[in-house]
């Protein structure tokens, strides 16, 4: 019988969908270990979230793709174990302390040469590729960064994809908050009115799937 919804996924059901879905490489959970002692630990994706996202980049034969919002570096290496040998990501984030733990793990994983890393705000670096002629020629974005900038990232994004490219943004669902009308913080409004703005967005092919904490796949047409 189906529920005609997603279902609410308790703390037993997520173990289960882990242990029958997830195959992580040992660097990655390594590195997810690590990050859980952090300060900043409810920044990094979810495992499942982090598989998935490889798989979408296999999906499409992506070759060059975008992160926007790097961290410790776990969605950078689980889309880098993905690609080719001759793929590349440009990772975009300004926190050089953060970053230097994903690239001890991008070394260790034998995948730092696929990774070039601009340490500078997300829309500089953005507008930076853009004067350099890299208008669609990426094949996948992610997108983890300040909501506040989400929708400029999203604008620069769609100009850097190719046409048929795929990108993902990452806690559209921001933890219930999009539907709690009391909560305005800047954050949760950027989120609440970027999703609106998508829905409405003829340009692209549009599914929020409800993973971790909520990703929205935009198609450019």
């Amino acid at each position: 019988m189906s529920t005609g919804k997603t279902l609410n996924i308790t703390q037993n059901l997520h173990e289960y969908l882990l242990s029958v879905s997830l195959s992580e490489p040992e660097v990655l959970l390594q590195l997810r270990q690590e990050t859980a002692n952090h300060s900043r630990a409810n920044m990094q994706v979810a495992p499942e979230q982090g598989q998935f996202l490889a798989l979408l980049v296999k999906l499409i034969n992506a070759k060059k793709t975008l992160e926007v919002g790097v961290f410790t570096g776990y969605s950078s290496l689980s889309v880098a174990l993905a690609l080719p040998p001759d793929g590349k990501i440009i990772a975009c984030d300004v926190s050089e302390e953060f970053t230097s733990v994903a690239r001890r793990y991008w070394e260790k994983a034998g995948v730092a040469d696929k990774i070039d890393l601009l340490l500078a705000p997300g829309t500089e670096s953005l507008q930076y590729l853009l004067s350099q002629g890299q208008a669609e020629t990426f094949d996948f974005a992610f997108i983890d960064a300040d909501k506040e900038n989400y929708y400029s990232y999203y604008e620069s994004a769609l100009k850097l994809v190719r046409p048929g490219g795929l990108i993902a943004i990452d806690n559209v669902l921001w933890s219930g908050r999009v539907i709690q009308p009391e909560v305005e913080d800047s954050a949760t409004v950027a989120i609440r009115e970027f999703n609106s703005k998508l829905s409405q967005d003829d340009r692209i092919d549009l599914s929020l799937i409800a993973i971790a904490d909520g990703l929205t796949l935009a198609r450019k047409r």
